[in-house]
């Protein structure tokens, strides 16, 4: 085989593999619809297990068959703290983004409001963005000038780069929870070699009372 062909066939398995990755990237999700039926009382939350210094966007609104009167809902986001992230009352559609301070779940709930409580039930499409798909690509594509195969590869640098701190998020996790475990188990074996000496205490006491007892008695 002659050095031509080979440089063809190298450029034609390069294109080739172009062509998969991009059609991975543009076939993969950007984001996740939520619907939600909010009961007309009580709460209905949702929650997603995110890891720090990543870029939540969401936009949530009010669907209704009725023009004339869209039912008005609250919402309310928390971090895995507590620390209220996003609180919105008496609205039909909002939008909340920031930026994650620490890894674990963050939940948003969403409730009806007391004077649309006898209305029923009131959905609500949520659509909620993390990482590389929160990420306005075009004002990237503007800012830098960049179009074509030159974006579709930066958004692949980027889901790499979102897979590759997701693993070692995970692997963080593994390692905090097999911790946690080891610690859950040596404390146990502790409690059971002390429950263990307890026993054997106890029961030494016992037979030395009931022989002290017996002797005092004659019987032995």
């Amino acid at each position: 085989m002659s050095g031509h062909d080979k440089l063809r066939r190298l450029v034609m398995f390069q294109a080739v593999l172009l062509v998969v990755l991009m059609s991975a990237l543009s076939n993969a999700p950007v984001g996740d619809a939520i619907w939600l039926n909010v009961p007309p009382t009580g709460t209905k939350c949702v929650s997603e297990e995110i890891q720090s210094n990543v870029v939540v966007l969401s936009d949530y609104v009010v669907v209704s068959d009725d023009h004339g009167h869209v039912p008005t809902i609250s919402a309310k986001v928390t971090s895995p703290y507590g620390n209220n992230l996003h609180h919105k009352e008496n609205v039909t559609h909002g939008q909340f983004a920031f930026t994650t301070q620490e890894g674990g779940n963050y939940l948003a709930c969403f409730w009806t409001d007391s004077h649309t409580r006898g209305a029923g039930e009131v959905s609500v499409n949520i659509e909620w963005k993390t990482g590389i798909a929160a990420k306005d690509w075009e004002s990237v594509a503007r800012k830098e000038k960049i179009e074509g195969v030159e974006l579709e590869l930066r958004k692949l640098e980027g889901a790499v780069e979102a897979i590759h701190e997701n693993l070692l998020y995970l692997r963080d996790r593994e390692a905090e929870m097999r911790m946690t475990s080891e610690n859950t188990n040596a404390r146990v074996a502790w409690f059971s070699i002390m429950s263990l000496g307890i026993c054997i205490v106890v029961s030494g006491s016992q037979i030395w009372y009931l022989k002290r007892y017996f002797q005092k008695k004659k019987l032995i």
